[in-house]
């Protein structure tokens, strides 16, 4: 009988960690631990030998970097990567550029009680490499390709290409964009916002993120935009041009103060076992902002965000969803569609035009 469980090589140079990832794999009815290795030197010819569906990866080892191994890794023999990262300000700039490279997901190592905490994250574990296994991975650029600036990307399926930067006026700051995404979403969000031109509505963000990664994500996404990105603070007005990202650990809702919209944040329980929830964010632009709102669900695993896009679209929003060509994980955007919550499905790289259009083609609107 062919064994049909999802084939797992763990590279650490932590003995400690390789033994974790080998018990937890190994504990799942359909995943098995194919090999270990200690440094990308000897992970290489386990590679060969054991063609793994997922790859778990160390960022800092001995030989070899782990990034320099994932980028030589994903130009010649592409395969689902789940990075295993230190909760530290390196290690969450390094686990970014993982992403960048191509890597599917990542899961932060515990800052204290290793085994305790490794085995406590079994489930986050094994759900990620579920996903990397089923992963699209993105055809990734040859070394030396320039990457497109900011406000002048492309539409990837023929339609009309975005604009450059400031080619939109908008005659109000009401409306709003309101972003949802997960697996491979580091790279879809950096995909939409990069057209985004300095006076555009502003836009609210759910990425599933663990405390500790999200402020690099934003500080690396301001580095490129054109609009103002940040990790949003509780009680601060949301402004045109800026894009605020719900802060790892924390959910965010928008709120509002008279005509103002606000960023709330709230460190309530889990929702969909996520926290930041995309449907929490959701369901409060649909309370305070209504048909004022464009919703997008970006790829992502599960079903987080679902419920409330269908709340948004009843409460007279647009919602946009990212097709099953272009996502790493079609999970999120499949339950939106399934729910009957999305209006338009389209590639990745059709999202950020069509939205200024939306965004744009209304002018000024009426308070709910």
């Amino acid at each position: 009988m062919t064994d049909t469980r999802i084939k797992v090589l763990c590279i650490d140079d932590s003995a400690l960690i390789r033994s974790l990832l080998r018990e937890i794999v190994n504990s799942q009815p359909d995943m098995t631990v194919v090999g270990v290795a200690p440094d990308p030197i000897i992970a290489r010819d386990l590679i060969k030998q054991t063609n793994p569906d997922v790859v778990t990866l160390d960022v800092e080892m001995p030989r070899m970097d782990g990034l320099d191994f994932l980028e030589k890794l994903m130009r010649l023999r592409p395969t689902p990567v789940v990075m295993i990262s230190s909760l530290t300000q390196r290690g969450s700039d390094a686990t970014l550029r993982a992403l960048e490279l191509g890597a599917v997901d990542f899961v932060p190592k515990p800052r204290l009680g290793m085994r305790d905490g490794m085995l406590e994250y079994t489930d986050l574990i094994a759900d990620k490499i579920r996903a990397a296994a089923r992963a699209r991975l993105r055809q990734r650029p040859a070394p030396g390709t320039p990457a497109q600036p900011a406000g002048q990307a492309v539409a990837a399926s023929g339609s009309a290409a975005v604009r450059p930067a400031g080619g939109f006026q908008f005659g109000t700051t009401e409306k709003l964009l309101i972003v949802g995404a997960s697996t491979g979403g580091t790279e879809a969000i950096k995909e939409m916002l990069l057209p985004m031109p300095p006076d555009c509505p502003g836009i609210l963000i759910v990425q599933h993120m663990p405390a500790g990664f999200t402020r690099s994500f934003a500080q690396r996404l301001d580095s490129l935009c054109s609009i103002r990105v940040k990790e949003a603070v509780h009680g601060e007005r949301v402004l045109p041009g800026h894009a605020y990202i719900a802060p790892g650990g924390m959910h965010m809702r928008l709120g509002r103060s008279g005509a103002n919209y606000l960023t709330e944040l709230d460190d309530g329980p889990p929702v969909n076992r996520h926290k930041p929830s995309v449907d929490v964010l959701f369901h409060s632009a649909a309370h305070h902002a209504g048909a004022n709102a464009v919703g997008v669900m970006l790829t992502g695993m599960g079903k987080d965000g679902a419920a409330g896009m269908l709340a948004m679209r009843q409460a007279g929003a647009h919602n946009v969803a990212q097709d099953e060509a272009s996502c790493v994980v079609f999970g999120m955007p499949r339950e939106a569609i399934a729910q009957g919550a999305v209006h338009d499905v389209l590639p990745l790289g059709d999202i950020a035009g069509h939205v200024l259009h939306l965004l744009a083609r209304h002018g000024r609107v009426t308070r709910v």
